[in-house]
């Protein structure tokens, strides 16, 4: 098994070398074969059409110590996180148009999701805080981001000049991607005050910047029911990247503000199957597990509220995006966590492998069950394998930097759903499962 390793930085000036430029003649023979390959193939049956990420925060899968109790505590088997525990557990019951179904058919997990460049030991870089690894699932490198700057602060921006990375990739290949921001774009009352009604499509913007606060009195979060509102571009992976955030320009005269959206867009873009082949869904930081509602949620309070928040999001964004004709033609919902945490312990080193990060997916092509209980799998995983997935399914290359070193995600899916293509120094046909 390869674990992921770090791959050089790019500096994003033009290189030499054909389509692909920067990689061996073999490499771009590799992609080139696979592009022409698979012209004809979009509609293969079996084969992953559509993508929703939905990006949580800050919390480990399994960790060794605290487990439940403490600062941070893992989501698996935790009691304030039911909903996404049903899914893995076998008895995900929702009610999808209409009549109660078990989800947790379309489920698979992994148990061996690590943060990007871990070791058994630990003993290894560390890419943290959140934005980092926001850029990593982007790009494949964190290009020595180590912190949560807005990409355009005055002081210690983080914007990447680099074209190659995923949504530039995708663009460049003629597929579809927006980013879905909850809080971004909404209207201001006669005070100046923050509603929850979005604007209308001509006056978005490109969220380049941070922000949170309290609406406006009478308006509330549609998922938790709270005043508060809290954007950050830190978890917002394309708004990092000159050809897609449109450069330092936060009014909607930048050309790529449509390719970010309010939240609340993406129920109207479902119902009119209008969504793009590649969505990026980022709750606000209360939805997310990142920071606890002032007063607590639902009784609850520090990390327990936080991690019910973000369950009570996906118990009802999930179902939302299942019901849809996107969803049912070839879709995969991807629930993603982005960094491992300590578990409070003096000493405990979050990026070994005792600290595991959650993934699972949700497909009509996903692992069938094992013995009547959705398959956990054992393959080792990073971002590095998100991004090598996503540049498989969509047929964009080469992998992009550290991707080259990942598995894919094809031991969660079933056979043919995910289509290997080999570059010169990795057989992606010995990583995941052989397809």
């Amino acid at each position: 098994m390869l674990n992921a390793r770090s791959a050089p930085h790019d500096p994003g000036t033009a290189r030499a070398g054909g389509p692909f430029p920067g990689h061996s003649a073999l490499s771009q023979q590799a992609f080139a074969g696979a592009s022409d390959e698979f012209k004809e193939g979009d509609s293969v049956p079996g084969r992953i059409k559509t993508v929703f990420v939905i990006a949580m925060e800050n919390h480990n899968w399994t960790q060794p110590e605290n487990k439940f109790t403490g600062g941070i505590q893992q989501i698996y088997q935790n009691v304030n996180a039911p909903f996404i525990n049903s899914l893995v557990n076998g008895t995900a019951f929702v009610v999808l148009n209409g009549s109660e179904v078990n989800i947790s058919h379309d489920v698979a997990y992994a148990t061996a999701y690590h943060h990007v460049l871990a070791t058994p030991s630990g003993n290894n870089p560390h890419i943290h805080p959140s934005e980092p690894n926001y850029i990593w699932a982007e790009a494949g490198d964190n290009f020595g981001v180590l912190n949560d700057n807005d990409p355009y602060r005055a002081s210690g921006g983080t914007n990447q000049g680099t074209t190659d990375h995923l949504s530039s990739f995708l663009t460049r290949a003629g597929k579809t991607w927006r980013s879905y921001q909850e809080d971004t774009d909404l209207t201001r009352d006669g005070a100046g005050q923050l509603t929850n009604v979005p604007l209308p499509q001509g006056l978005w913007t490109v969220p380049l910047t941070s922000f949170s606060g309290v609406f406006a009195i009478g308006n509330f979060n549609d998922y938790n029911f709270s005043p508060q509102y809290n954007y950050a571009a830190k978890h917002n992976p394309m708004v990092f990247f000159t050809d897609t955030n449109g450069g330092n320009n936060a009014t909607p005269s930048n050309p790529l503000s449509t390719q970010y959206a309010p939240l609340q867009q993406l129920a109207i873009d479902l119902a009119d199957d209008n969504v793009a082949d590649y969505n990026w869904i980022t709750p606000n930081q209360y939805n997310d597990m990142h920071t606890t509602l002032s007063g607590g949620y639902k009784g609850l309070a520090g990390d327990d509220a936080k991690i019910r928040q973000g369950d009570d999001f996906l118990s009802q964004i999930v179902p939302m995006i299942m019901e849809s004709k996107a969803y049912k033609n070839h879709g995969v919902i991807i629930l993603w966590w982005d960094e491992s945490e300590r578990d409070g312990v003096a000493g405990d080193n979050p990026d070994d492998f005792n600290h595991t990060i959650g993934e699972i997916i949700i497909s009509k092509h996903a692992h069938k069950n094992v013995n009547g209980l959705p398959y956990a799998s054992p393959v080792e995983f990073t971002h590095s394998s998100d991004l090598r997935t996503m540049q498989e399914i969509f047929r964009v290359g080469p992998f992009l930097r550290d991707a080259a070193n990942a598995n894919d995600l094809s031991d969660l899916f079933e056979r043919g759903a995910i289509p290997h293509i080999l570059d010169s120094e990795h057989d992606s046909s010995s990583k995941g499962k052989d397809q």
